[in-house]
């Protein structure tokens, strides 16, 4: 061990005292100090607390002057006013265009139904036109009806009902203006003239008057009543066209080999509408709506895309009625016949029906009537047709004497015919 004495004579290197820092000294004596961990301060000496931090600190994260807090203050306050008096103008705005207390003025009705009107007419005559429905499986159709006696029997068209008479399992109902629904059962049918009746158990049904369509001219008012498209109790309103249009039915769906005498209309009649009624201003039936010609067709409702033009036909009510009776009574109807075939012929002054054939035994035969002979006119009735020829024929009774106007060979000549039954 060095002395100290001998560091001291070394003050030419080290700084002065240096060499009693026991930490430059080698020689000096170790002492253990307090351990190495800091101490835990007392509760008196806890440090102050700090500086509490300001709104603007915690809004904005650091200090921002109170003149821009006013500035801010102030904008929102003015962003606040001018949204309340948006919401104020727009709450107003919908005011104007709504108002709870508001009550429209309503004046009596001034319309004039007199007697004769369609209004008057149709609200007589509704309750007296039924909808007819057949339906066999999934699958139906439908048309219209006229109740004509109280007993519950409806006049209708053959086409209507022939679906349902040559289909056992087809089912036939009546739908009436205020929605009661029956059964209704075929009492007879005429192919001829495509008529029919049903019959439907119902208690005092409003039965419609039948009138007079002899007396019938063109240009009188008519109305429509039926279910075009199914669509019950539909009114259309019109005038008669023509009176004694010979039109001849389509073969298929149910018509047969149907030569109607028809009452041509203007009055809108569509599919649906045969077996409705016509009727004039005082609300009696003229004529049963059978039959419209539309572009490229002609048929009696039930063609699939046609509609009105203003061509429409009915049976006159002078010949249902007469058909209808005889099938309530006896549940067929038999038509006056002369016996021959005929087709449509013209000369270019003459038009008439051209025999082409008479039948062995007939009325024609045996009044002497032979094949090329051309029927002009029967009675007083003129034939411009072989159609004109048949409704002639038919509105005439079995055994009625009948003269029959003819040109043989360039010849005119008259014969006498007793009709026979076909």
């Amino acid at each position: 061990m060095q002395p100290s004495g001998e560091l001291e004579r070394e003050n030419d290197l080290w700084p002065h005292g240096a060499g009693r820092d026991p930490w430059r000294d080698p020689w000096a004596i170790a002492v253990l100090g307090a351990p190495a961990v800091a101490q835990r301060p007392s509760d008196a000496d806890e440090p102050p607390p700090g500086a509490r931090l300001s709104l603007a600190e915690v809004l904005f994260g650091r200090r921002v002057s109170n003149r821009a807090l006013a500035l801010l203050a102030a904008v929102a306050l003015l962003i606040g006013a001018v949204g309340g008096l948006v919401g104020r103008l727009t709450a107003d705005g919908g005011a104007l265009l709504t108002d709870p207390g508001v009550t429209l003025a309503q004046v009596q009705p001034v319309i004039d139904r007199a007697a004769g009107s369609v209004a008057a007419v149709a609200g007589r005559v509704l309750p007296a036109v039924v909808s007819l429905e057949f339906r066999v499986g999934d699958q139906g159709g439908f048309g219209s009806g006229v109740v004509i006696d109280g007993h519950g029997y409806l006049l209708t068209n053959n086409h209507v009902v022939a679906p349902a008479a040559n289909i056992p399992q087809a089912t036939l109902e009546a739908v009436f203006s205020d929605g009661t629904r029956l059964p209704a059962r075929i009492v007879g049918r005429d192919p001829k003239t495509d008529l029919a009746v049903v019959k439907v158990k119902v208690a005092n049904p409003t039965v419609a008057q039948l009138g007079r369509s002899s007396t019938l001219k063109p240009g009188d008012p008519v109305i429509a009543i039926g279910s075009p498209l199914g669509l019950a109790g539909t009114v259309t309103s019109g005038i008669v066209s023509a009176v004694n249009r010979p039109v001849r039915l389509e073969g298929d769906g149910g018509y047969g080999n149907a030569v109607i005498d028809a009452i041509q209309t203007d009055a809108a009649i569509n599919p649906g509408n045969s077996g409705g009624a016509l009727v004039d201003t005082a609300g009696a039936v003229v004529g049963i709506n059978t039959a419209i010609r539309t572009l490229g067709t002609n048929e009696g409702g039930t063609s699939e895309g046609g509609g009105s033009i203003g061509l429409g036909f009915a049976i006159p009510i002078d010949t249902a009625r007469t058909i209808a009776q005889e099938l309530i009574r006896t549940g067929h109807y038999q038509h006056a016949e002369l016996g021959v075939n005929a087709a449509s012929v013209t000369d270019g002054r003459t038009d008439g029906a051209r025999v082409q054939n008479v039948q062995q035994g007939s009325a024609a035969a045996e009044a002497g009537i032979l094949e090329n002979d051309v029927i002009t006119k029967v009675g007083n009735r003129a034939v411009g047709s072989a159609d004109a020829l048949t409704v002639a024929i038919h509105e005439r009774a079995i055994g009625e004497r009948v003269p029959i106007s003819l040109v043989r060979d360039g010849r005119p000549l008259v014969v006498t015919v007793t009709l026979k039954s076909d």
